[in-house]
């Protein structure tokens, strides 16, 4: 930095000598030396205020009331009522401190949206109390309270986003999703499962609720109210509710049930055939078959079909928020590629909320969380989520194989595994929230998903060929996930507990395995599970059903393994592999293709380009380019054809990929 700065002032220097401008060389010393005039003192730190008090496990005095009203769908706003008691000690100190929630499990960041907070009014006795925000944590609000003051009455408005450029779209005219992380305060000092709170939603007339908390009484003016439940029991039960619910229950008869709610954004989106059904029957029965145990005494899948509502995949211990297309059972034979969401988030209410790594487990919503091994929480749950949705029907054996072959041809060409190593990305739900990057093969983004996916399937692979076929990842999950059924308290865990129950399963060094893999750096992918499984990853211009429909569904064309790029309808490119063709001709994300060899664009003509390209005599791709004001001419020297990843079964070998999938 010393050596850049002189370097610098050197220049300004001679700028100066050159056009006579004395004053700005006195002004670069000036900034260079930082001379303090006689007797003037150096600037101090100013002392930050008192922390928030750390919570503390006791129960919390009384019960929270709170209700939140979800009817004005047309500025998208939900209005909230809360009275809360306020502590003998809060009221000796004259202060009293409530928090909005902050830190929000399965984001495993630092997420609330607290930029839609607004409109807070605080009142005791019917008289306002001024409130002031603490200037450190700003989820953080102390209001004065005297000795007399038994409790407090809040009222705040959730402004949620209007369109998806604002954020994820909450509410719309036949559906809303109340996360009651964003509706509700609480207070500080004490454990989230010490706090008791009751709640009374009001939805527009005629509208349904689907959630896992069960109300109480009858619905009186479109308000539900639940029973009484702990606020962390509260946050981790959102509510799906709409216009157009239907409601299934897919478990056996007599067992623990489990329900498929869906929302729609019209009725027809709601009608399905008995093969379709049963898919979901039989993914509950084969995840239970898997892990040996349930760890909810219901479960509500709550489902969203809708183009409209914002996309979510969000897991919780008794349901999961699940966002798919309106066309998901009217266009089943297109859907395939969106089906494993289900799995995988079914799959979080044994690992991720039953099973929880120690360092992701807050007493609060306000308290720092760490996922240091999140490619167990998420990496795993990942590879359950495939195999299940394989297992169950939802996906057939060739589909689940295909988006296998996607992840790990994927993962062969991610440029940033040459500095970064996965436990590194299980901070990036922290460092960029999940915000778009500009080169996310370099970047590294989450990667401790699908990088942990393909570990998770070289450790199964693995234990049945140290095993003769024997056991499997199936024996670890019952050992690990299947213990104290039907609880649904969370229990922690830490890396020496993952080596220790795969240890039980099959004696070997997991511990090196799982740190070669995970805290290292590769330049190559842990692609071994798939030749242990029988089948090496091989390039073809044949499709890849899979990776096509998926970009269908998107609306987007990948050729990511050609041209080293995506590109929409419109020609708008999405991501640019880092020192791909398209790269190295000069493109970057969000370039717009305005026309391909002297023609209007369109992907099918881009498509043709790619195929021609490979005629011996052909020239290089020219595309005409606009970014942003400016436009220009890419020549891109690429002959390789359109290129799609497929897994190919390597003769004589055991097929064990095929008894991963296999139903249960």
């Amino acid at each position: 930095m010393i050596k850049h700065f002189h370097l610098h002032l050197l220049a300004c220097t001679a700028l100066v000598a050159m056009s006579g401008f004395a004053s700005l060389s006195i002004g670069v010393a000036h900034a260079e030396t930082a001379v303090p005039a006689p007797g003037q003192p150096q600037p101090e730190a100013e002392a930050l205020p008192p922390a928030i008090p750390k919570p503390l496990d006791k129960p919390f005095p009384g019960a929270l009331k709170l209700a939140v009203d979800a009817t004005d769908l047309v500025h998208h706003v939900m209005s909230v009522h809360e009275t809360i008691p306020v502590p003998e000690e809060a009221r000796a100190n004259g202060q009293f401190i409530v928090l909005y929630p902050k830190w929000l499990p399965g984001n495993h960041s630092p997420s609330g949206s607290i930029s839609e907070f607004g409109g807070l009014v605080v009142k005791s006795g019917g008289k306002v109390i001024e409130w002031m925000r603490d200037p450190v944590d700003v989820f953080a609000f102390h209001i004065p309270v005297t000795k007399t003051q038994a409790s407090i009455d809040v009222d705040f408005k959730l402004l949620s986003p209007v369109t998806s450029e604002e954020g994820r779209v909450v509410m719309t005219p036949h559906m809303a999703n109340v996360q009651w992380n964003q509706v509700a305060l609480y207070p500080a000092g004490y454990y989230a499962r010490d706090i008791k709170i009751d709640a009374t939603l009001k939805l527009p007339p005629g509208w349904q609720a689907a959630t896992a908390l069960r109300p109480v009484g009858v619905v009186t003016s479109g308000s539900t109210t639940f029973g009484t439940v702990t606020f962390n029991t509260l946050v981790d039960s959102p509510v799906l509710a709409g216009e157009y619910v239907r409601k299934t229950l897919i478990s056996a008869q007599g067992a623990t049930p489990v329900t498929l709610n869906m929302v729609a954004d019209k009725p027809a989106d709601l009608e399905y055939s008995e093969a379709e059904l049963q898919a979901h029957r039989n993914l509950v029965t084969q995840a239970i078959k898997t892990f040996g145990s349930q760890h909810y005494d219901h479960y509500d899948f709550l489902m969203a079909l809708t183009n409209e509502l914002g996309g979510i995949g969000l897991e919780h211990h008794r349901s999961s928020e699940d966002s798919v297309s309106e066309d998901y059972f009217t266009d089943w034979a297109h859907s395939f590629p969106q089906r494993d969401l289900l799995a995988h988030e079914y799959t979080h209410s044994w690992n991720g909320k039953y099973r929880r790594p120690a360092d992701l487990y807050g007493p609060t919503f306000n308290d720092v969380q760490r996922g240091s091994l999140l490619w167990v929480y998420e990496g795993q749950t990942q590879y359950w989520g495939n195999v299940l949705a394989a297992r169950s029907g939802l996906v057939s054996k060739e589909q689940g194989l295909d988006a296998l072959g996607l992840m790990a041809a994927t993962y062969s060409q991610q440029a940033g595994r040459e500095w970064r190593a996965v436990v590194d990305t299980t901070n990036d739900p922290t460092i960029s929230q999940r915000r778009p990057k500009s080169w996310r093969d370099y970047q590294r983004s989450e990667d401790y998903y699908v990088e942990g996916q393909l570990v998770w399937l070289e450790a199964d692979t693995l234990i049945r060929k140290l095993t003769h076929e024997s056991k499997s990842l199936d024996d670890f999950a019952k050992a690990f996930f299947g213990t104290n059924d039907g609880s649904y308290v969370t229990s922690t865990y830490t890396f020496d507990d993952v080596v220790r129950t795969l240890n039980g399963v099959a004696p070997y060094d997991w511990a090196k395995f799982l740190r070669d893999r995970i805290y290292s750096v590769h330049p190559q992918p842990p692609v071994a599970g798939l030749e242990q499984g029988g089948y090496r990853l091989v390039y073809s211009d044949k499709p890849n059903a899979f990776m096509e429909q998926a970009a269908k569904n998107r609306h987007q064309l990948n050729l990511m393994f050609s041209l080293g790029m995506s590109v929409t309808k419109k020609g708008t490119l999405g991501a640019v592999h880092w020192e791909g063709p398209a790269y190295n001709a000069g493109l970057v994300a969000h370039d717009e293709i305005v026309a391909v060899n002297g023609e209007s664009y369109t992907p099918e003509l881009l498509t043709a380009a790619i195929k021609d390209a490979t005629k011996p005599t052909a020239a290089p791709i020219e595309l005409l380019i606009r970014s942003g004001a400016h436009v220009r001419t890419v020549k891109i020297p690429y002959h390789g054809g359109m290129r799609y990843p497929h897994l190919e079964r390597i003769p004589g070998t055991p097929d064990r990929l095929d008894a991963i999938y296999s139903p249960r």
